[in-house]
């Protein structure tokens, strides 16, 4: 039977995700709408979202963090054009950004000593494979599969080369090693409910290092550049952005940050998702029908929750038909406004995937489950 509790917030959706609760234009701060982001006031702001970044991610007082523009994509190709190729990089790959990032360094910097270590999705590759001799690119959590890496153990705590991480639905919903990451990137558009175009690139001593004594052969984009003169350009991790910012999505973020303050730092936020996991976890559990994408419990994401079809029927189909059923499914939920945008992404296997992020209420997140229920039970009678 269709279920009557229906989800307060219907907004599910890995990115831009739902705002934080109780969020309202209103609760923004327009003292500097209008104003330069080169004026002291726009400096000002800037600055402080990388302070209360900073506290809240507990980061090393002498790692560096800049607000970049195109998001974490833009963070993320900004590091690698400007680190990568002084040294043999490993790149893993279970997922499609990781993919991507793997094609750019392959076929974009074209670098002849980058060994790729790749994983179908819902696996991790080999980490024990990974040469602490070499830079590695890789991603926390493979927003794309629900797939995370356990731990930061398989780095090396004495390695030679560069870790680059894309931790962008990672950041503020899980604990990051800050001692085994030398390149962290990351948008304020997922955990935090923030809004979109703005990236944060956060950098260890030995990655300011790296700028400083190595220039990549292949020339960079203004809009890359983290040097001048052999020496890193401080203003970019003191609110003095590359380009312009959008001062009202730079408010958004500070509302989200103090939002995060608020409820109790970082652990809270780690507290808020893991609960809404484990609501999601329970219920697969007793489930028929629905079965998590991650193989390993160990590497399942807690923001990016991603779910496959396993009962044995609708798992003997076609991609084509399950992908049918899966589109039949969101729409029924879309209709109902219970669940927005919880479609998996597109080159993953077809299946559901639900941001579980702390901006997300528990209380929603089990409204939701029994509707999921009600739109498979629909979708299947109808497809078969």
């Amino acid at each position: 039977m269709k279920p009557t509790l229906r989800p307060q917030n219907p907004r599910f959706g890995s990115g831009p995700t739902t705002k934080r609760p109780g969020w309202s234009a209103a609760h923004l701060n327009g003292d500097a709408l209008g104003r330069s982001h080169r004026a002291t006031i726009g400096k000002g702001r800037l600055k402080e979202v990388i302070d209360r970044s900073r506290s809240l991610l507990k980061v090393p007082d002498d790692y560096r963090i800049g607000i970049v523009p195109a998001s974490d994509t833009g963070a993320f190709e900004m590091a690698m054009w400007s680190l990568l190729g002084a040294r043999a990089v490993d790149v893993l790959a279970w997922e499609s950004f990781g993919a991507g990032w793997l094609t750019d360094i392959q076929k974009q910097l074209k670098l002849e000593n980058a060994r790729a270590l790749k994983a179908d999705y819902g696996h991790l590759p080999d980490l024990g494979e990974v040469n602490a001799d070499h830079d590695t690119v890789f991603t926390w959590n493979g927003t794309t599969s629900g797939v995370r890496v356990p731990d930061g153990d398989w780095i090396a705590a004495d390695r030679a080369g560069l870790t680059l991480c894309d931790a962008t639905s990672a950041a503020f919903a899980m604990a990051l090693p800050w001692d085994k990451l030398d390149v962290v990137t990351y948008s304020w558009q997922k955990v935090l409910g923030g809004e979109a175009q703005h990236g944060i690139l956060v950098l260890s001593p030995a990655a300011i290092e790296r700028l400083e004594t190595y220039t990549p052969p292949w020339p960079l984009p203004k809009v890359f550049r983290l040097t001048k003169g052999g020496k890193l350009i401080d203003g970019v991790f003191k609110g003095e952005t590359i380009n312009t910012p959008s001062m009202l999505a730079v408010e958004d973020a500070l509302d989200g940050l103090r939002w995060a303050e608020e409820l109790g730092g970082l652990p809270a936020l780690i507290g808020r998702t893991e609960a809404n996991f484990q609501a999601v976890e329970q219920w697969v559990d007793k489930s028929e029908w629905v079965g998590f994408l991650a193989a390993e419990p160990a590497t399942r994401s807690t923001t990016s929750i991603c779910l496959q079809i396993v009962d044995p029927v609708i798992a003997a189909l076609t991609r084509e038909q399950q992908s049918s059923l899966i589109k039949d499914m969101t729409a029924r939920l879309a209709e109902e406004e219970v669940a927005y945008d919880i479609g998996g992404y597109r080159d993953a296997p077809p299946g559901l995937r639900i941001w579980g992020g702390a901006t997300v209420e528990t209380s929603d997140i089990e409204a939701l489950l029994p509707w999921l229920d009600w739109a498979f039970d629909e979708a299947s009678r109808a497809c078969i």
